[in-house]
Order: structure tokens, then C-alpha cells, then sequence
């Protein structure tokens, strides 16, 4: 006979239910895999930082409560681009492993968040033991792929305006939600292909229409799907 689930079984197991990676799963799988998996639960308050870019990745860890920053740097350091993402969210996937298994992004709390933690050394063991698992990580990463590959073949953009927001979608890592692009207007403009003066006047086209607000060395996006709707 089965021995009963315990009341710690039951919340990993209405947790895990959230995310792709633990889909397909049976209930008894799942809360088998609950009661024999090593998982850290950890409260994190506002303002630390989880992970810098670079750094090596050793676990995954799902956002189950709170809401993250996520901040992404070109090369060069010459501009970046934030993001608020909020629960349930898995931080990324992609880097732990790979040719180079490092963050790509630094990771924030904005608020407190909680986060179940799988080290490196159980996720190979629950890929080894349950095929659904190497099935949906293999799904996620092989999406991730495709739609980077997509978005090289897509048609040029026509106007600034859409060279601006292909430029926004093509460095988020979720295509909606709250952005900041820290970036000189000068910069933006080569990276556009642009003139300076042209692309201020669009900025402050869209500023008057509500969807973005200028700062210095500062753009502000409120709703990226909105300026993406824009286009349509």
C-alpha cells in the first residue's frame, strides 16, 4: 500500500502544477516525485539580487509568488533592457546547461518572492527517471530555438516606428509587460539605422500618443503589446 501524502507532499505538488516543466505528470507521479526529490523553499525580500549576469548556473528555480527584474546588457555593455516578470515563472532554463551554463541576465527581486530550488544534480535525476520531464524541457528549449530562428527570417521592418518596436520584442524575453531601455538616443539611432533627429521626433510621436515616456538616457514602456498591436 501506498503510504498517504503529507500535508508538505500536497504544497510541492500544487506548486509544481504551475509549471511547464512538471506537466503531464500524474498525480501520483507528481507527488511521488515530491516525497523522494530534494526541493529548497526560500523567501527572498525586495530589492536583492538572485543571480548577475555571467555567473555560473547551478539550479533552477520557480518563481511561485512575487514579481522579478530582469535585466539584459548588449555586448558592449552600451545599452540595456529591463523587465518585470511575475509568478509563475521559471528562471532560465537554457543556462543550466550548454556550452557556456551562465546567467545571460541579472535577476532582481521587486518584491518578496518565494522560490522552490532544484539543484543541478536532481534535475538530471528526475530527466533520468521520468521521460514527460525530458520531454517538456526538451519542448521549452527547443522552442526558444525556433523562435529566435523565426525571428531572423521575418520580413524587414518599413517604417522607424517598427524598426523601434522589432527592435523592443526581438531582446524581451517575455513579448508584454512593463520595459525600461536604457540607451542614448545616438545609440539607438545607429542601432536603427537612423538618424538622431529622426528618431526623436518618433519617440515623441509616441510619447504623445501615450505609449512610451522619455527620460534621459531612458525610455519607459508601459505595455510593450500595446506598441506591438500598434503595428497591426
Amino acid at each position: 500500500m501506498q503510504p498517504s501524502p503529507t500535508s508538505y507532499d500536497l504544497k510541492i505538488y500544487d506548486h509544481l502544477l504551475q509549471f511547464v516543466f512538471f506537466q503531464g505528470l500524474s498525480r501520483g507521479e507528481l507527488l511521488q516525485l515530491a516525497g523522494n526529490t530534494k526541493f529548497l523553499f526560500s523567501k527572498i525580500p525586495a530589492g536583492r539580487t538572485l543571480a548577475s549576469e555571467g555567473t555560473p548556473c547551478h539550479e533552477l528555480d520557480f518563481l511561485i509568488s512575487g514579481s522579478l527584474e530582469l535585466t539584459t546588457r548588449s555586448a558592449d555593455g552600451g545599452y540595456s533592457l529591463s523587465e518585470r516578470l511575475s509568478a509563475p515563472w521559471m528562471i532560465q532554463p537554457e543556462a543550466l546547461f550548454g556550452a557556456t551554463p551562465r546567467y545571460t541576465a541579472t535577476w532582481k527581486t521587486l518584491t518578496e518572492c518565494q522560490f522552490i530550488t532544484l539543484h543541478k544534480d536532481e534535475v538530471l535525476r528526475l530527466l533520468n527517471e521520468f521521460l514527460i520531464i525530458r520531454l517538456n524541457l526538451l519542448n521549452i528549449l527547443s522552442t526558444q530555438a525556433q523562435k529566435s530562428t523565426l525571428q531572423q527570417w521575418r520580413r524587414a521592418p518599413g517604417s522607424l516606428a517598427e524598426r523601434f518596436i522589432r527592435f523592443l520584442a526581438a531582446r524581451a524575453v517575455y513579448p508584454a509587460g512593463y520595459k525600461e531601455l536604457r540607451i542614448l538616443m545616438t545609440r539607438l539611432a545607429t542601432e536603427l539605422g537612423s538618424s538622431r533627429l529622426d528618431v526623436s521626433h518618433m519617440l515623441n510621436s509616441m510619447q504623445d500618443n501615450g505609449m512610451l515616456t522619455l527620460h534621459r538616457g531612458m525610455i519607459e514602456i508601459p505595455s510593450l503589446e500595446r506598441l506591438i498591436q500598434h503595428l497591426c
